[in-house]
């Protein structure tokens, strides 16, 4: 078949545009032909159609967004100017399915978060009017999250994030979300983890990376903790600038790979004054990462599994996650994680065994003296991260993403 993801953005290092990344890999290993269609997209990737409107970026979004969150006032003339936006997308979407003769839809996210409002409402008229097989595959729902809740358009949100309709089959990432969709309408969903490819052996420390500590300002002697996520308020990064506080050891220096923006600055600047309280030294480094390293103005650009590699420990102190792909990451290259226990984990992925330094929302004396034990004994740390790879191979690797696949997709043939 010749699929079609449809998202806001495939680029990057967010959990969607990574998540989007594994299914590609998996589908084209199962023989079908894949295509993008974004509002941004990465260079190297699937053939895609590049619509910048798309973009929860764009200004009409923004505008739209401001407009119908925080007020409970109707408004008509807003409904008015999402159906015209959502005209404008449905037309440049059909164009996309015409051109590559699309067999198969895979809306990452845009049916599930309301942050391109007229573009969900675009596309649950395209799949409507054209009756076109989809898998609405979703992250997070609108109703998860505090900002979304206050709003004036509840019969937009509650048509199409997601819309029910005959021909699209749902996919969630987790058990929680599969019970609220239940609940709150009535539509039943194939759960699909997020996954890692396990099968394939982490990249090593090389030429290129080996410098990566030194080209950050760090040397030998000091204690990487890295907090690998974007720089938004559900991260819980207050937590990770809370332990390194607590390990009072000037060694431990807390980097931060991610950008910041995607929900404006104030919980950047928040963070900054926040450590610069504690005491404790902020390396942010997200303009020496991206998807693949490269070279830029003769400066080395790493990827972010260069910068795993050489991690002491993750910090993942998330208030809330649809799944956790960090966590998975961490997992995967062998490094001890300090996670906070949000719903999902408890719910999904706890019962599987790991052996993670866990707090429950706040920092621990027990937890600030687990990280001193896991970083000063080798062997230790050796043991629990080695029997986290094999959990993690065992349930969420790429096999098994492709059962859950072709589990779904046998009701499109």
């Amino acid at each position: 078949m010749k699929i079609g993801f449809i998202s806001t953005r495939l680029a990057g290092t967010d959990g969607v545009s990574l998540e989007t990344a594994k299914w590609t890999t998996v589908l084209e290993r199962m023989g079908h032909q894949v295509f993008y269609c974004a509002g941004e997209l990465d260079r190297g990737g699937a053939p895609g159609t590049l619509i910048p409107e798309l973009h929860f970026r764009d200004e009409e979004a923004i505008a739209i967004g401001e407009c119908a969150f925080g007020t409970t006032l109707p408004d008509p003339a807003l409904v008015d100017r999402i159906q015209a936006r959502a005209a404008q997308l449905r037309e440049a979407l059909r164009a996309f399915i015409a051109e590559n003769e699309i067999d198969l839809m895979i809306p990452e996210n845009v049916l599930s978060i309301p942050m391109q409002i007229p573009l969900g409402v675009a596309l649950k008229d395209l799949i409507a009017s054209m009756d076109i097989p989809t898998i609405a595959h979703h992250h997070d729902f609108y109703w998860e999250r505090e900002r979304f809740r206050t709003n004036c358009i509840s019969d937009i949100l509650e048509s199409a994030f997601p819309p029910d309709l005959p021909s699209i089959r749902h996919v969630v990432i987790n058990n929680l979300a599969q019970r609220e969709l239940k609940a709150r309408r009535a539509i039943g969903s194939t759960r699909i983890p997020n996954v890692f490819d396990f099968n394939v052996p982490p990249r090593k420390i090389d030429g290129f990376n080996a410098d990566f500590r030194q080209a950050i300002g760090l040397t030998g002697e000091d204690i990487l903790i890295l907090q690998p996520t974007r720089i938004v308020p559900r991260k819980g990064i207050e937590l990770a600038i809370e332990l390194v506080h607590r390990l009072n050891d000037p060694r431990f220096k807390l980097v931060i790979s991610h950008q910041a923006g995607d929900e404006g600055f104030d919980y950047y600047h928040w963070l900054k004054d926040q450590a610069a309280e504690a005491g404790i030294e902020l390396h942010f480094i997200a303009d020496r990462i991206d998807t693949a390293r490269r070279m830029k103005d003769r400066e080395k650009i790493y990827s972010l599994w260069d910068v795993y590699l050489h991690a002491d420990l993750v910090t993942y102190p998330s208030l809330y996650e649809g799944f956790g792909n960090t966590l998975l990451e961490a997992v995967y290259f062998k490094r001890p994680l300090f996670v906070n226990r949000y719903p999902v984990y408890e719910s999904d992925i706890k019962s599987r065994g790991f052996t993670f330094i866990e707090i429950d929302g706040q920092v621990t004396e027990e937890a600030v003296e687990q990280v001193r034990q896991v970083v000063a004994d080798p062997n230790q740390c050796q043991e629990m991260v080695e029997r986290n790879f094999r959990l993690g191979q065992e349930h969420f690797s790429y096999d098994v993403l492709e059962d859950h696949l072709k589990s779904v997709l046998v009701h499109f043939r």
